[in-house]
C-alpha cells in the first residue's frame, strides 16, 4: 500500500510545466539547462523486519552517490554527470536530468542504524533499514 505523497506529485508537475515551457520557449534552452538539483523517484516501503528504500539512479555509478545517517535523518546524495561529447545541436529531445541531486528521510525511533545496509542493481539503489526488536508488552498488576 503507497501513501500519498504531495510532495512527489509537486515534483512531477515541476517537472512537467519545466518541460513544457523548454518547448514553447527554445531559447532558454542553455548547454546546461539540464544540469541542475533534481530528484530521483523513490520507493519506501517496510516489512516485519525491515524498512526499504528503493531509489532510481539510472546511468550514475555507484561511487557517484553517498548515504548518510545523521542522528533521525537519512540522506542520499549524488550527481548525475553529464555527457558533453555528444553537440547540442544534435539532439532532439532531451527530458533526462543532470547534476546534484539530495534526497532526505525522517527514520522512525525503530530503526537500527548500526545495521544498515546498501546494494545497487541495474541503477536501482536499495537500502535496508532493519527494525529493532521490540519489547514484549508486559501488563503489570496491582496489588
Amino acid at each position: 500500500v503507497r501513501t500519498w505523497d504531495p510532495f512527489a506529485d509537486f515534483e512531477r508537475l515541476t517537472q512537467r510545466m519545466e518541460r513544457l515551457l523548454e518547448d514553447f520557449f527554445p531559447w532558454r534552452r542553455e548547454s546546461d539547462a539540464m544540469e541542475r538539483t533534481w530528484s530521483p523517484s523513490v520507493d519506501v516501503y517496510e516489512n516485519d523486519k525491515a524498512y526499504m528504500v528503493e531509489v532510481d539512479l539510472p546511468g550514475i555509478r555507484k561511487d557517484d552517490v553517498q548515504i548518510t545517517v545523521e542522528e533521525n535523518t537519512l540522506s542520499i546524495t549524488g550527481e548525475r554527470k553529464w555527457n558533453k561529447e555528444v553537440k547540442e545541436d544534435n539532439y532532439h529531445r532531451k527530458e533526462r536530468f543532470y547534476g546534484r541531486f539530495t534526497r532526505s528521510f525522517v527514520l522512525p525511533e525503530n530503526v537500527n542504524r548500526d545495521k544498515i545496509q546498501a546494494k545497487f542493481d541495474n541503477g536501482v539503489l536499495t537500502i535496508e533499514l532493519p527494525k529493532r526488536d521490540q519489547d514484549v508488552k508486559r501488563v503489570v498488576s496491582i496489588k
